[in-house]
């Protein structure tokens, strides 16, 4: 019989669910960019580090002041 630290999982890796860490910074991301459909319950950890991405990007594009000439 094995046991279960030696059985192969499908949910580790970029293909496995966000991590708890992910989920908390996404959501407050979100939550300060106005963009609440970026968040969801049931992302992969590469789907979540993508949207973590271009929400911090977008936060830092609307902290910018406006271009003036």
């Amino acid at each position: 019989m094995s046991s279960p630290e030696n059985e192969p999982t499908l949910t580790t890796g970029a293909d496995g669910p966000m991590t708890a860490e992910q989920a908390a910074l996404l959501r407050r991301l979100a939550h300060d960019a106005y963009d609440f459909e970026a968040f969801g319950e049931h992302l992969t950890r590469s789907e979540a580090a993508r949207r973590i991405a271009t929400l911090q990007a977008k936060l830092k594009l609307q902290g910018e002041p406006p271009h003036t000439q």
